[in-house]
């Protein structure tokens, strides 16, 4: 199955917490991508590092990441999915964070398995399969 990286993997991948080469070997065969959402989440991070320093490293790491993984765009499939979860979520009073349910939905609407190292939101978008890198 192809799997969405999520982008507490990849804040781990730049803290050196989690082994790029070693995450891409375990997926095997299967497509590896990432949300868009998690791509504007990445490049905000960049943006608030104060130092130049940080800036420059945590930057080169993130256009690399960029470089190497497919992103996946939020388009009008990933609406409707958005749509249809978020409104059965809410109707059964569970909440989830808002950039977690796009990365979510967009997995949802093109097959793929959500890569991750949140315990909480995945797991509450009823379909997804979440692989839990905790």
């Amino acid at each position: 199955m192809a799997s969405l990286i999520d982008t507490s993997v990849l804040v781990d991948v730049e803290r050196g917490r989690v082994d790029f080469g070693a995450l891409l070997d375990a997926q095997g065969d299967g497509e590896v991508a990432m949300a868009a959402i998690t791509a504007a989440e990445l490049l905000h991070g960049v943006h608030r590092l104060r130092t130049s320093k940080r800036k420059a490293r945590a930057e080169a790491l993130v256009e690399t990441l960029l470089a190497a993984i497919p992103v996946i765009p939020f388009d009008l499939v990933c609406a409707r999915a958005h749509a249809r979860v978020g409104a059965e979520l809410a109707r059964r009073g569970i909440t989830i964070g808002t950039h977690d349910l796009m990365i979510g939905v967009t997995a949802l609407a093109r097959g793929f398995s959500v890569v991750t190292r949140d315990r909480r939101s995945f797991r509450r978008i009823p379909g997804l399969e979440v692989v839990d890198l905790t």
